[in-house]
């Protein structure tokens, strides 16, 4: 996800989006005649009806357009020639609609030079003002040292040289590089990879964070990711070629370097986080009221009366953006510690009896409906992992997508779940068929995936599943 900082830049985007609607209803007025009254702009005092019927229209239009091309996604390291690209999108886009709507209107009396001089006048006014502030904001940045990002590079890898080149020698960019880190002897770097964390805790105005990301374990990602995400900075990923790695993440060009970051993708859009949180809290509170509610009184004496400990087993798991949080579940095993390499395998003595049935129905996971509410969980997404094995799986499967993996909440059940692909890994196999579930699901969301999931895994407790031990 990306984070918007600096103090007054966010204002020029609507801005921009005033001034072009603004261009392209004056230009409509100056070149279209929308009515045989003959109305003056500036002398009538009034609009006629058709004429602000095209200004409701060109503003709908245009707001959509834009937005569906990302036309005002400009940034401090996008080229002219994307900026080009963008506007030659939009007005092919444009185009169209207005001589839809004059096929729409007939009664609108419009040439069809006097349209083409519209969209041509429209194109180059727009265009001009665009790259106009696009060019005063790097000179802004180059002489007047304004609107600059406070960056940090973790690694000493030949991408991060390169990126180190570009931020220090094209000061139009307005990047101001306050340090380098990484575990070679070289005389630029500032401390270790270690020595970064303390540099951050006391630094805590640093913009953007960029990591070399083959020089890291996965611990280390996992806790730059989680400084980002609790400090609102945005963080990078260098390659270490030129190669495009994935579609999992975002890749942007720094002159020729790719650089990668986190795609924000469909699921966490405002209004889908919104339609799912929603649909999470209804369907979490109904399973709360309606199931839990009473079986939780039921299994407090089943399990209490095979076993000492709690009723509830604690376990922390990561969640969105790495994060810890403790996950609850019915206590299925007379132990209660957690210790790495234990999975519950086939006949596992540790297994109660009850315990045994509340795994193979899956009812020992229903107090994760609790998680849900709180705003831990999902009730669809990818499972979550115990924190000593998150390290070990990321050596199995590519690190983009695990890192993509991590960029949604965890949920109670999950596509790879009903897949077969649950409990035990006896082979690489079994975790990296999972990870290319959970990938999948991320990638294709919607709402109606969510509810089939749930259904597919309603049939499946009553079907049984090989795993469920």
């Amino acid at each position: 996800m990306e984070y918007q900082r600096g103090r007054y830049s966010w204002l020029l985007r609507p801005v921009l989006m005033v001034l072009d609607v603004t261009i392209i209803n004056v230009l409509a007025f100056y070149f279209f005649s929308f009515n045989e009254e003959n109305l003056s702009f500036f002398s009538s005092g009034f609009l006629n009806s058709k004429h602000l019927l095209y200004i409701i229209y060109s503003v709908l239009f245009w707001l959509f357009s834009t937005s569906f091309i990302s036309f005002y996604n400009v940034y401090r390291y996008t080229s002219v020639l994307n900026i080009i690209s963008l506007l030659v999108k939009q007005f092919s886009i444009y185009t169209l609609a207005v001589f839809a709507f004059i096929g729409l209107f007939r009664s609108v009396n419009v040439e069809t030079f006097a349209t083409f001089r519209y969209l041509t006048y429209s194109f180059f006014a727009i265009g001009a003002i665009k790259l106009i502030s696009y060019f005063l904001l790097k000179t802004f940045r180059k002489i007047l040292h304004g609107n600059v990002r406070h960056v940090v590079i973790i690694g000493n890898s030949d991408g991060a040289k390169e990126l180190k080149f570009i931020f220090n020698n094209k000061k139009e960019l307005g990047y101001d590089l306050l340090a380098i880190f990484g575990n070679d002897n070289l005389k630029e770097n500032k401390g270790t990879i270690k020595d970064s964390y303390k540099f951050l805790e006391e630094n805590n105005g640093i913009d953007e964070i960029y990591c070399a990301i083959d020089e890291l374990t996965e611990n280390q990602v996992n806790d730059f990711v989680k400084y980002a995400n609790t400090h609102h900075c945005n963080i990078k990923f260098i390659p270490n070629s030129k190669k495009l790695f994935t579609k999992r993440l975002k890749t942007d060009f720094y002159n020729y370097l790719p650089v990668l970051s986190i795609q924000k993708v469909a699921l966490n859009h405002d209004f889908n986080k919104l339609l799912k949180r929603t649909f999470d809290v209804i369907f979490s509170l109904f399973i709360i009221i309606f199931i839990l509610s009473w079986i939780t009184l039921i299994l407090f004496f089943l399990i209490k009366s095979e076993s000492k400990g709690p009723l509830f087993f604690r376990h922390k798991r990561h969640g969105i953006n790495y994060k810890e949080f403790v996950c609850y579940k019915f206590r299925s095993l007379r132990t209660i510690q957690e210790v790495q390499g234990t999975y519950v395998k086939q006949d596992d003595h540790r297994v109660t009896k009850i315990g045994r049935f509340l795994r193979r129905t899956s009812i020992d996971e229903l107090p994760q409906f609790i998680n849900v509410l709180i705003g831990d969980m999902s009730v669809v997404g990818p499972r979550p992992h115990m924190l000593s094995y998150t390290e070990d799986y990321s050596k199995k499967v590519d690190k983009y997508n695990f890192i993509f993996r991590h960029h949604v909440k965890p949920g109670v059940t999950g596509l790879a779940q009903i897949k077969g692909y649950r409990g035990e890994i006896k082979s690489d196999e079994d975790i990296i068929n999972r990870i290319k579930y959970d990938i999948f699901y991320i990638e294709n969301w919607s709402i109606l995936l969510d509810i089939k999931i749930i259904f597919q895994t309603i049939f499946n407790i009553f079907k049984g599943q090989e795993k469920a031990y």
